[in-house]
């Protein structure tokens, strides 16, 4: 008797103790993806003090005629634009570009060739054609994007999303019901909202 109550007690313990070893997991990914939003805004921070903008397209062939990469350094998606980053040598490291969304998973770091920054090494979706000198509120890169819409996942970070700046703050808010961020009452990606003020953008998604 003794030992089959133990038994349930023990499994009652367990049952217990799983969702919050579940949630812990959750803020942890939230946490690695703040930390890593950090560091791609540092990068980003001192590539644009170079370049004077932040990777896009017309920073390609400066940024090769200077360094002599050979990576693959297209534009159309956010892989792409981040290899700027590892051309210039602002970042020798994959790592920092991983978040912990469906079809991510962690770099190998080999940053060499058609291996730097392959697929499903990057979980940050970026926002191409801005610099330093615009609003400092305007989001650069995000996490996690549904791949081809402005709509957040809220399944990875228990409703929340992360959201660098240019100002390099980073910030986890809450996605509404219809998958947005919303700030001041609008969507944030939404090219009219204020925070733009009519600039132009281009929203490219992780391979």
């Amino acid at each position: 008797m003794g030992v089959g109550i133990a038994a349930i007690l023990i499994c009652l313990l367990f049952g217990l103790k799983r969702p919050l070893v579940i949630r812990s997991h959750r803020n942890g990914n939230q946490t690695e993806a703040v930390s890593n939003a950090r560091q791609i805004g540092l990068a980003l921070f001192d590539f644009d003090a170079e370049y004077g903008k932040y990777p896009d397209q017309t920073t390609i062939v400066k940024v090769r005629e200077k360094t002599g990469s050979g990576l693959n350094l297209g534009m159309t998606s956010s892989n792409d634009f981040f290899r700027q980053l590892v051309a210039g040598n602002f970042t020798q490291s994959e790592r920092m570009f991983h978040a912990e969304i469906p079809g991510a998973h962690k770099a190998d770091d080999v940053i060499v060739g058609m291996d730097a920054l392959k697929k499903g090494e990057v979980g940050f979706s970026y926002l191409s054609g801005l610099s330093s000198k615009g609003n400092p509120s305007r989001p650069l890169a995000v996490t996690p994007l549904i791949p081809g819409t402005d709509r957040f996942d809220p399944k990875p970070f228990k409703g929340k999303a992360v959201i660098l700046r240019i100002d390099n703050s980073v910030s986890s808010l809450p996605i509404n019901k219809h998958g947005h961020v919303m700030v001041d009452g609008r969507n944030l990606l939404d090219p009219g909202h204020p925070v733009w003020g009519g600039e132009k953008w281009t929203l490219v998604w992780p391979e």
